[in-house]
């Protein structure tokens, strides 16, 4: 309930902003987003592991200069096929607060496989500074606080452009052809070869869109593949209790005519 509380309230702030900077001339003219192919959509759709460590690579690399996950603790990689010993060095890598010393001084430490994600601004106001007034969203639950979360996610990514004859852009804006009002604060966040995947994938900008957005649909929907087993085997167990009792009622009838 708390995620679903919180990604509604994501949803409204993300809905407001783009509103108030939207140009009267343009706003009416966004195109549809365009569906993708998604491994993980349908009844019996599963999360792609290897593309769920490839985006995670791209949120690490790319994404995780700008945009928090306050709602992942490093331990959570375990969902995404990584071992022990894999998420340790992940934590490690980074310096979390650790306290007070003994002189009543602050002091930084490691990170631990229970701590959450490191954020890259110490707080909102921090990062607005930092972009001109713009808050990035923290992309823990950002699949849900949007319609059609994945597909708009990556037309975003796909959508920047060069903008038409007669658009001028505001200070700090950036044209994208999918974004409500087409002027987006994020600059173009991939560029082909951003990344270098370890299982050689080529890193071509609709590549690492596909697997940073599987990355994210599974963060907001961790236990996805749970429970659509457990949808499965409940249809399967109604379908042979219909089954019993159909026949079960044949055989109590049977003498009746």
């Amino acid at each position: 309930m708390m995620r679903r509380l919180t990604s509604l309230a994501l949803f409204g702030a993300l809905l407001a902003a783009p509103l108030t900077m939207a140009a009267p001339a343009f706003a009416q003219d966004t195109p549809p987003v365009p569906p993708q192919q998604w491994s993980f959509s349908g009844l019996f759709g599963t999360y792609d592991q290897a593309s769920l460590q490839r985006g995670f690579q791209v949120y690490k690399e790319v994404c995780s200069s700008c945009h928090s996950m306050e709602y992942l603790h490093y331990r959570d990689l375990s969902g995404i096929g990584l071992n022990l010993a894999q998420i340790k060095a992940i934590a490690a890598s980074v310096q979390v607060p650790g306290g007070i010393d003994k002189s009543g001084q602050p002091f930084s430490r490691p990170g631990r496989p229970a701590d959450t994600f490191k954020a890259p601004f110490p707080n909102a106001e921090a990062a607005q500074a930092a972009f001109g007034g713009a808050l990035p969203p923290d992309q823990s639950l950002l699949v849900n606080a949007l319609p059609d979360g994945p597909n708009f996610i990556y037309a975003i990514l796909n959508g920047y452009a060069k903008p038409p004859p007669g658009l001028k852009l505001a200070p700090g804006k950036y044209y994208n052809e999918f974004f409500p009002g087409h002027q987006i604060s994020m600059p173009p966040p991939l560029a082909s070869g951003r990344v270098t995947y370890a299982d050689g994938t080529p890193a071509s900008v609709p590549q690492m869109s596909h697997d940073v957005v599987t990355f994210l649909a599974w963060a907001s929907n961790p236990e996805m593949d749970e429970r659509k087993a457990m949808g499965v085997r409940v249809i399967l167990f109604l379908a042979l209790l219909t089954g019993l009792t159909y026949a079960v009622k044949r055989k109590i009838w049977s003498d009746v005519h």
